[in-house]
């Protein structure tokens, strides 16, 4: 293995998106994880567009470079494997909720007492000491009680959830960064830790960092609203012959822009006139991009503002990125075999790293149901 994890041993209780995302970004960083599936199976496997039964396209998205494992923890023989294979991890990983964890007997003080040096990571939906510690949560229901799904809500008649599972990925990238931090911490003083990433928690403060905005202060100037990214006006812009995504954003950019739609006069509207104005009454200034950028089409807007170095990019969807010949080129979408599901189309890791180079794609396929579970269980401190 390559990475600047190669050598680190992760045990992966987790399923569906939030615990699958955390561990994928640790395997993609070069660690070796151990999924740990019921006889059922991750219920992943049978999400999305599916050719191969127990492999479904979520599934083998969120789950490259990883090893399964078949254990039924509520058997004697599974149970007695699992703890043998616990004290040669470096980390554990799950997002069950607090009860159920107890129940299965792997929460921390059960792993602890098997390996007490341990990195242990929970992701649950409330925090283990809330009063809702024990509520079933999915995204969508954390959308909505941590108010993303009503800040949707700002420009439109009805509330709507992000079109991604935010939520499970936010929380299982958070976790990932936990548990590097909670390594640094064991590498500097030996002790392990138990790590808690809570996606209410999580997507609260995700959400609050900047919309909190007047409710910062005590008492409140103004309502928890970020009026910029609120503005009415703030949206992908119809064109002459399509839409553009542009932001406009400090005041050379700002000059530039009204300077080259004959509008340069705004800059002195005392409405405009400063950074912090332009942020609160953004919505009228985006009005006027709304209204110039229909005189002419994509690809001429593209060259102008290129020229005034003002950010833009044409609106684009999946089919188009995924045509995209330099996204090809750079081997970021590529096509690879899967010895199961066929011909598939892979994305690899945005991250890339001059001293440590990540895995390259090439075998670092999603693995069957307990496909390594041999390989892993007969010698729990094989190579990494």
């Amino acid at each position: 293995m390559t990475g600047p994890l190669a050598g680190l041993r992760v045990l992966d209780l987790t399923s569906t998106f939030s615990g699958p995302f955390c561990t994928l970004t640790l395997a993609d960083l070069g660690a070796e994880v151990i999924k740990v599936e019921p006889p059922g199976g991750d219920i992943a496997r049978q999400l999305g567009a599916c050719r191969t039964p127990g492999m479904a396209a979520v599934f083998l998205n969120m789950n490259r470079g990883k090893k399964s494992v078949v254990l039924d923890l509520k058997t004697p023989g599974d149970r007695a494997a699992f703890d043998r294979l616990v004290p040669t991890a470096d980390v554990l990983v799950h997002n069950m909720r607090p009860g159920a964890a107890v129940r299965l007997a792997v929460a921390y003080e059960d792993i602890r007492a098997v390996h007490p040096a341990i990195v242990y990571c929970a992701i649950p939906g409330y925090r283990s000491t809330s009063r809702h510690a024990d509520r079933p949560a999915y995204d969508d229901v954390i959308q909505g009680a941590s108010g993303i799904a009503r800040l949707q809500s700002v420009n439109q008649e009805q509330p709507g959830y992000v079109t991604t599972p935010l939520a499970d990925k936010i929380a299982g990238l958070t976790a990932s960064t936990a548990i590097l931090a909670a390594l640094r911490h064991r590498d500097a003083t030996g002790e392990g830790q138990r790590v808690e990433v809570p996606m209410f928690e999580t997507m609260v403060a995700f959400g609050l960092l900047e919309q909190l905005d007047g409710w910062t202060f005590d008492p409140p100037t103004g309502p928890p609203l970020y009026p910029r990214t609120a503005a009415p006006n703030r949206r992908p812009y119809a064109t002459a012959d399509g839409h553009l995504c542009v932001l406009i954003y400090t005041e050379r950019q700002w000059r530039r822009f009204l300077t080259l739609v004959g509008q340069a006069d705004l800059l002195d509207h005392p409405d405009y006139d400063t950074v912090g104005k332009r942020i609160t009454n953004a919505d009228g200034l985006y009005r006027v991009v709304a209204e110039v950028l229909r005189e002419r089409t994509t690809a001429e807007w593209l060259v102008e503002l290129a020229a005034i170095d003002v950010p833009c990019a044409p609106l684009a969807g999946y089919e188009e990125i995924l045509r995209d010949e330099e996204l090809a080129e750079s081997g970021f979408v590529s096509m690879v075999e899967h010895p199961v599901a066929g011909r598939l189309r892979s994305i690899a890791s945005p991250i890339s790293m001059s001293a440590s180079p990540l895995p390259p794609p090439d075998g670092r396929h999603a693995p069957t149901l307990g496909e390594h579970s041999d390989e892993v269980l007969v010698d729990p401190d094989g190579p990494r």
